[in-house]
């Protein structure tokens, strides 16, 4: 069933910052911090894998994603919502049902047998496809993904997530020079006022992390051992 109510965004981003913490889904650790992708040290960790455990949570934020998309990107823009492998697939499955939309998973590469396909199920020439994601960080698997549905022939010009670090300068940009829209429900920002508000974690820990949103590669240089 498509959402009929809209709350303003800036609630929809304390909201869904809140149900993050509450599932247990945000981790910030400034002793022992975390490996990210790119080999640099960070104290913070968001699991949006977590949630599809919550059916309450998860509902509520994959009714908030469709409601921002419609918000973002219009009503009627979209023919097919296809996940990313393998974290944006069951969101996207939600949003999808939501939408009435048909519904397509994009391979992180070929699958090296069968039909070779990065593109699961039915995407056809000029179709108007919304890549669906858990997270982006700085956006670079989000383009391999683009080009992937764009081979096909289809158009793919958003990508709707959970979760957006916000911290990384020229992201937007560069997905928009690819000409991709990016819609989020919150950043690590929202998460850390939520934080703060909930006194969830001590103060030490906030400041750290505070330190590290301002300048998370400097703060990584800092704390490579």
């Amino acid at each position: 069933m498509i959402p009929t109510s809209y709350p303003p965004k800036e609630d929809i981003a304390r909201l869904t910052a809140g149900m993050l913490i509450e599932v247990g889904a945000v981790h910030f650790n400034t002793k022992e911090p975390f490996t990210h992708a790119s080999g640099k040290k960070a104290p913070t960790y968001v699991d949006c894998r977590k949630l599809i455990s919550f059916p309450r949570v998860r509902a509520t934020l994959m009714d908030f994603l469709t409601i921002t998309i419609m918000r973002e990107a219009g009503f009627e823009q979209f023919d097919n919502i296809a996940g990313g492998e393998t974290a944006g697939i069951p969101f996207a499955a939600l949003v999808a049902e939501r939408m009435a939309l048909p519904m397509t998973y994009v391979r992180k590469k070929p699958k090296g047998y069968g039909r070779n396909a990065r593109i699961e199920g039915q995407m056809t020439e000029g179709e108007r496809v919304l890549l669906v994601e858990d997270l982006t960080t700085d956006g670079g698997s989000k383009l391999s993904f683009v080009d992937a549905i764009r081979e096909t022939g289809a158009t793919c010009s958003a990508t709707a997530v959970i979760f957006y670090y916000g911290i990384f300068d020229g992201v937007e940009k560069t997905l928009g020079d690819k000409g991709v829209q990016l819609i989020h429900l919150c950043t690590w920002w929202d998460v850390l006022a939520e934080a703060k508000r909930r006194g969830a974690y001590d103060d030490a820990t906030l400041t750290e992390v505070n330190a590290y949103l301002h300048d998370p590669s400097g703060w990584a240089a800092g704390n490579q051992t």
